[in-house]
């Protein structure tokens, strides 16, 4: 690091972004005996305090010289590449969105990098311990890859507690290994043997060979049957980027699919990849950064914000499951990644690839249209067939109240267990039961801070919000007339564990949630559980729906089809479909044909006749017909623009005042939808409200916002609510 000087020179002046939602970067003066170029991270003074921003390029000039202040020093860190710059431009200009709340999704790496690193890490070196438990086989277990890792990341990773892994260092059978940085970072090696890839596998891979030999922008669609074996095939892809000495970036939309990711990836290329996700400790997240930084880490697998990861010889982006909405940012800058994904390739001139089972409408137009390569692979590998999926009808079940599984299913979950096989049950709702009722007088406990009941988890004895996370004891009456008598409505995913339990007791039931897998390593610890045949049934939400390999699965059942059938927001029976045919691909992967079985009050839904006669392709032909009927993406475009207050009529207030500037400025081809409240008005304790903005083409709709939004930020009205904007949303909320 520079030692920080004092002397000012007003004639050298450069421009430093720094990351907070300011306008646009400030004006330094330079002291005489620093040098700093653009890219470079430096310190400044802001106000009392000393902020770490990034030298954006020369000073503005629009600043009395006498106002200036000097740059503190500049830090001893890998410079930003312009090209990441450029595209921390691009992402601003396009969401609206001050260029320092960008930046800041790109310094969490750099803020760790000026750490000192851990002393040491563990790897497996000695001879196996004496006394064995399921604690330290999950530590060996991991450690059998060879990596080298700290305490806290074997505890993270393995779920085991740090006593049993400091238990394996004392007895000589983790030995430290001296950490370097990202100098220890391991290469890939792209001819490492693969598996042997079919012919349709193999002519896929070609076409993505070719892209990435091209060495120029291309946007290809993968899109393949689940099982078809789409991931070897873009590995081929990433193999040859790495012949030519580039970086690799994959995102993922989950942290729950690293584990299993990180597994295939080594077997095909000999070693893990670099991995940037929120849950990594600082001293992981400094070596991955620097390692990218430097150019060490050569494939990067991770979440959405490895996007702003600082590439030096980037090569191919990989987005997987691009259809899934994980892959939007709803906080702070909201983005959808796949498409910044897309946008980072076109500013870096190179190749990207989206892959998925269940494509996006705005992918499948685009391949349509021409804008994106199709590659398809219509067969899943090694000849393993497509499983048969059947609606059953709950009229038809006639259960009672307190039950949730047909006849039908629990006939199919017989057999299935009958023949050693395992069964996934899916609902998407966790805890006991969505609605508690007195059966006296029909009391039913709301929560006061949003317009919704409150969730009962029977397992913690409470009363849970999903939407605020605010809890209260479970009552033992009812608030309103006293009675006892409080009966559970509806299932969760807690009250199928149960039932499923006392129905099946010589089975074991693995349930797999949020509520489930909150401790550390407790979710790599189900999904090896699942994977290593020591659970039978898994009941699950759609932690289980995405990606995961389970070979002895051969029966699916979907407990409650109608959830996404009647949604308000028009992109509710896209999502049903996706999640239908991704839980559905979960069956029937391995030597077994696969069922799925989807219990429905609505068997003849468009909805579900479509999905059931024609499959995902056509199901998404006929929904894009009405898409395009009703003017709705991806054949316009949409701005929503949000505000909350304490206040019932503040947000609406605030919107009507919004609408009224838009009148004045004009806004021609832009449709101004509201203001009206939120489809949940109320929620954690602010009312909210909503004006939706509708083009047919992008280039009115972001004139429009551009000279709209400066003037509704000095609205009186605007210091008094909370307001966003959120440019392509995917939610109506």
């Amino acid at each position: 690091m520079d030692s920080p000087e004092a002397t000012r020179s007003p004639s050298r002046v450069i421009s430093v972004l720094l990351p907070l939602p300011l306008a646009g970067a400030y004006d330094y003066t330079l002291p005489e005996a620093m040098e700093a170029a653009p890219g470079d991270f430096v310190r400044v003074p802001l106000g009392r305090r000393q902020v770490m921003g990034v030298v954006w390029g020369p000073g503005s000039g629009q600043v009395a010289s006498a106002r200036l202040k000097p740059l503190h020093a500049r830090l001893d860190l890998p410079p930003m590449p312009q090209s990441l710059r450029r595209f921390i431009d691009w992402v601003a200009e396009y969401t609206l969105s001050p260029p320092g709340a960008v930046l800041r999704l790109a310094m969490r790496g750099p803020g760790d990098a000026l750490s000192e690193p851990a002393a040491h890490r563990y790897a497996l070196a000695g001879a196996p311990p004496a006394r064995r438990n399921a604690a330290r086989e999950n530590v060996l277990r991991l450690a059998a890859d060879g990596q080298a890792r700290s305490v806290a990341d074997f505890v993270r990773l393995s779920g085991a507690g740090a006593g049993v892994v400091r238990g394996l260092i004392a007895a000589g059978t983790l030995q430290a290994v001296k950490a370097d940085g990202p100098a220890a970072a391991q290469k890939p090696n792209p001819d490492h043997p693969g598996p042997r890839l079919s012919p349709a596998q193999s002519a896929a891979a070609q076409v993505l060979r070719d892209a990435v030999k091209a060495n120029a922008y291309s946007c290809t669609l993968l899109e393949g049957v689940t099982g078809a074996g789409k991931t070897e095939v873009y590995f081929e892809a990433v193999a040859e980027a790495l012949r030519q000495g580039r970086q690799v970036l994959i995102l993922l939309p989950e942290i729950a699919l690293t584990v299993q990711f990180m597994a295939r990836f080594a077997a095909r290329f000999g070693c893990r990849p670099v991995e940037w996700h929120s849950e990594l400790t600082p001293a992981r997240r400094r070596d991955a950064w620097r390692g990218v930084a430097t150019g060490a880490g050569r494939v990067v697998v991770g979440a959405r914000s490895a996007l702003f990861l600082p590439f030096t010889e980037p090569g191919l982006i990989v987005v997987d499951e691009e259809h899934d909405a994980a892959f939007k940012q709803e906080d702070g800058v909201t983005y959808q990644a796949r498409d910044m994904a897309v946008a980072r390739a076109h500013l870096l001139s190179i190749p990207i690839l989206l892959s998925s089972a269940t494509p996006s409408l705005e992918s499948v137009v685009n391949a349509r249209n021409g804008r994106y390569r199709a590659v398809k692979l219509p067969d899943r590998y090694g000849g393993a067939v497509l499983p048969q999926i059947e609606a059953v009808d709950m009229r038809a079940a006639q259960l009672p109240a307190d039950r949730f599984l047909s006849p039908h299913l629990l006939e199919g979950m017989a057999g299935a267990l009958g023949r050693d096989e395992q069964v996934l049950l899916f609902l998407n709702r966790r805890g006991y039961a969505p609605v508690l009722l007195c059966h006296a007088c029909g009391w039913v406990p709301k929560c006061q801070r949003c317009d919704a009941h409150y969730t009962l988890h029977r397992t913690r004895q409470v009363l849970l919000c999903h939407h605020c996370g605010g809890e209260r004891p479970l009552p033992p009456s009812c608030a309103e007339c006293a009675s006892g008598d409080l009966l559970p409505l509806g299932a969760g995913t807690e009250r199928i564990e149960a039932d499923i339990t006392a129905l099946f007791p010589e089975h074991t039931v693995l349930r797999v949630d949020r509520d489930s897998t909150r401790r550390r390593g407790a979710l790599d610890a189900h999904l090896s559980a699942v994977r290593d045949g020591r659970a039978d049934i898994l009941v699950g939400t759609q932690m289980l729906a995405k990606g995961h390999h389970f070979p002895a699965v051969t029966l699916v059942g979907i407990l409650d089809a109608d959830q996404g059938l009647f949604a308000a927001d028009f992109r509710a029976s896209e999502r049903l479909a996706q999640t239908i045919y991704q839980v559905a691909g979960r069956c029937g992967r391995g030597t077994q044909p696969g069922r799925v079985l989807i219990q429905t009050h609505q068997p003849q839904h468009p909805v579900l006749h479509a999905l059931l006669q024609g499959g995902y392709g056509v199901f998404a032909q006929q929904l894009l017909k009405e898409r395009e009927a009703a003017g709705w993406p991806p054949f316009t475009h949409l701005a929503l623009l949000r505000a909350e207050a304490p206040g019932a009529q503040e947000a609406l207030w605030f919107l009507g005042e919004t609408l009224s500037l838009a009148a004045e400025l004009g806004h021609a081809g832009v449709t101004l939808l509201g203001p009206v409240p939120a489809p949940m008005p109320k929620r954690a304790g602010r009312f909210r409200a909503q004006l939706l903005l509708q083009a047919d083409r992008r280039a009115p709709l972001h004139a429009l916002l551009r000279s709209w939004l400066p003037a509704v930020a000095q609205l009186p009205a605007a210091r008094k609510v909370r307001w966003s904007l959120d440019v392509d949303p995917i939610d109506t909320y």
